[in-house]
Order: C-alpha cells, then structure tokens, then sequence
C-alpha cells in the first residue's frame, strides 16, 4: 500500500510537473514579447499557494487537471468600437456575454499597456506564443522516452524460459491453467512444453533445424509447424539436453495491433513456454521513430475519442461490461495506475520504464489534443491567428485597407460550449477511473 501511495503522489507530481512545463512555453515567449503576463497558475480551483513576483501572480491551485496564464489584451475591441471602450450589446444573451467578456479584457489594460496587449503582437509572435505550450509537452515526451529507450532500453524477449504452461490452450480457455485438482480442462491435454519436461531456467539452444538466435525465430517456426515431431535442445544446470516432443496444433485467437481479440482465430502450432525479458539499449535514432509510430496511434485514439467517450458510458457505466483497455483515462486513472506500477513486483529498472513512458505518452496526448483548432485549445487560437494572416493577406493583394485583428470575441459561445463539454467529458471518465478503473491486470 505504501509503494502504491508513493506511486500515486510521484505520478501526480509528475503531470503538476508537465502542467507548470506546459505553462512556462506560453509563458516565457509572451514576456519575450513585451506582452503583460498578469496570472500565471498551475491547476485549477481553490489556490493554495501564491506569490506576486514583478508584475505577474505565480500560484498553485487545487486541483492539477490544467494550468493558465492570464495575458492582457487577449479580445480585441469591436470593429467599430473605440479603442479602450466595448459597447453594450443587449440583443440576445450571447452578444451580451461577448460584450462583458470584451470589456473585462479591455479593463485589464492599463495607462501605459497599449502596446504590450496580445491582440496587438504580429501573427508569428502570437502562433510562437500559443504553440509554446504544446511543443513543451512534445519536448517532454522525447525527453522522457529518450530516457526510457536510450538509458533503460526496451523490453526484448530471450531464448530463456519464464514460464511453463500446462494445459494446450484454446479459445474458450485461453490461459491454459490446470483445474483446482490438478488435471488439464475437458478438451484440452498437457502442452508440449510440459509432457517434454522443459523447465523455467531452461535456455533454449535449438528446436528442430532451428538454432535459437532469436525467440523470434523459434516462434515462427513452431507456430508454422503444428503437429511436427522434433527435437528441442535446451541448456539447464550448465549442461544440454535433448527432450522429444510434438509440436501441438492449437486453434488461438487472432489479435489487432492494440493487442485486442479480433474475434477471428487461426490454427498454429504451440509449445506451451513464456519466454525471459531483458531491457535492451536503443540507439538515439530510435527516438523520434518510436515517437513518429506513437503519435500516429495517439492521432488515432484522439480522432475516436467521442466514440471511445460514448462506449464508456453506454457499454461500461450503464451496461456493467467490461471497461476497454482502451478507454480514456483522466489524471486521476493515469495516478492510480502510477501507483499500481510502483507495487508491481518487478525490479525497479522495469517500474521506471513503465513509469517514465506513461508520462511520456501522457505528454504526447497532451500535444496533440491542444493542438486541436478550437477555442479555448491552443490550436483554437493558433487557428484564429493564421486566419487572421489570410485575411490580411488577401486584403493587401486587392488593394483594400487592413481588416485588423480577428475578433475572436465572437467565438467565446462556441469556446465556452467547447469547456462545457470537456468538463462533462472530464467528469464522466473520472467517475469511471473511480469505480471501473483500468488495471495493468486488464
């Protein structure tokens, strides 16, 4: 219990940590800028500490699901308004809510802030300070899997034996676990692997014509030789034998790139051994491929991401079935799942692999999701910003005066639907990491 509050606190550290790296990448380039920097704070909620440090407010508060820096001039005034002033708007509940939004953002401006508000800043220095954010978190995940590949290295499987399996597995009984009294399930006999006496802290030498230089290599040949009879050479006790035995033929499921049962099967052969794991080093050049094969599957999880959300309701909360490996996962999932990696009982190098390439996934999720073109996302504001620099553009070409800054004002209603549905999303997948969790043991 101790390792998995530690686990917990680490992990939860640990993404207050992105948050704050998150933040810095808005923050530094806008005071780069000239641009008054007024709040800068991590979570949100109750703040719990704080401190005024030349003109900006730094604060931690509550709750570690987001961050914030408050920026001056971030509306622009209306098209016909004067500058410094926003008229009152009653024709419908939304212009007023644009209004009193443009006005409170106007107040904030102070004698001597004309030139230092947001909305005046050139485009490029508005998409660097907007984009400054994401790219952080894409910095911290290359860094974190940098560490993980480059100093820790990948899992690779061996020609050692972990494991031994008892009983040939089938579709319905895929483990291969024997019944409480000793004896193989109806319909299924001792795997080969156990009839032939192979034990864990065998090293596979060879099976057939096929010496072990890789447990690649041995699979593939057993799996395309079912019913074959041969020999498997294995090194125990500094020694080598030799044990007899069939290749058993087997029907097993068929698996998806997620590692999610495809509900097809497949005839192969099977031995019935789990293979020993070492972390072997990558090469840095490893990074950004691993990264790039990542970020694809992310994009992917993220374009389903309202379908996922809807499954997870309909199927898991209000159907009692069982929760997808790959549901969403809020903080408070991905935290306790920290802590559940720090109680495994596994060497500490193997924790830290997990550990590590958890936030760095986290990070890269977080890049790409900001990166959405919809307020309030940063992508919303980047998207606002490239508009902005296509309507000037073409204004310049035709010879028609400058239409000025995009009034991004207008599109506070749709910002605050956006938050709106967030949060619900936000609570919904909360609410299921407290009483349908996601575990390491599926």
């Amino acid at each position: 219990m101790a390792l998995e509050i530690l686990g917990i606190t680490l992990f939860v550290l640990l993404i207050g940590a992105s948050i704050a790296l998150h933040e810095i990448g808005h923050l530094v380039p806008a005071k780069k800028f000239g641009v008054r920097v007024t709040d800068y704070m991590v979570g949100f909620g109750p703040t719990i500490w704080s401190k005024v440090r030349g003109e900006t407010r730094y604060g931690i508060k509550a709750f570690p699901v987001g961050g914030y820096i408050r920026m001056i001039g971030m509306l622009p005034p209306g098209k016909d308004d004067p500058e410094g002033t926003a008229r009152s708007m009653n024709t419908g509940r939304f212009a007023a809510m644009v209004a009193q939004a443009r006005q409170q953002s106007l107040e904030e401006i102070q004698p001597g802030d004309e030139s230092r508000v947001f909305y005046k800043l050139p485009v490029r220095k508005r998409v660097v300070i907007m984009l400054g954010g994401p790219f952080m978190n894409l910095f911290l995940a290359f860094a974190l899997f940098g560490i993980v590949l480059v100093g820790i290295g990948l899992p690779a499987p061996t020609t050692g034996v972990n494991s031994v399996i008892a009983c040939t597995p089938t579709v319905e009984q895929p483990s291969g676990d024997v019944l409480p009294s000793g004896a193989c399930p109806a319909g299924t006999v001792p795997t080969p692997a156990a009839a032939a006496g192979l034990e864990p802290g065998d090293v596979i030498v060879s099976i057939g014509p096929i010496a072990s230089s890789s447990w690649d290599d041995l699979t593939s040949w057993i799996r395309a030789n079912p019913g074959r009879s041969t020999d498997v050479v294995v090194q125990r006790d500094g020694g080598q034998l030799t044990l007899p035995l069939t290749v058993a033929d087997v029907e097993r499921p068929v698996y998806d790139e997620m590692g999610e049962p495809t509900g097809a099967a497949e005839q192969v052969g099977f031995l019935g051994v789990s293979p020993t794991f070492e972390y072997q080093t990558q090469p840095v050049t490893a990074v950004p491929a691993y990264m790039w094969d990542l970020t694809y599957r992310s994009a992917a999880a993220l374009v389903s991401l309202p379908i996922r959300v809807y499954e997870l309701v309909d199927e898991t909360l209000i159907g009692g079935g069982e929760r997808s490996l790959d549901s969403p996962v809020s903080v408070v999932g991905a935290s306790r799942l920290g802590g559940e990696i720090a109680a495994m009982e596994q060497p500490v190098t193997s924790k830290i692999a997990i550990f590590l390439g958890l936030a760095a996934s986290l990070n890269l999720f977080l890049f790409l999701f900001n990166l959405l073109p919809i307020l309030p996302l940063d992508g919303g504001h980047v998207a606002g910003a490239l508009y902005e620099s296509v309507k000037r553009f073409v204004a310049r070409v035709r010879g028609k005066p400058d239409p000025g800054p995009v009034d991004t004002a207008k599109l506070l209603p749709v910002a605050y639907v956006v938050a709106g549905v967030l949060l619900a999303v936000g609570v919904v997948v909360i609410w299921a990491d407290l009483v349908r969790p996601i575990t390491l043991g599926g």
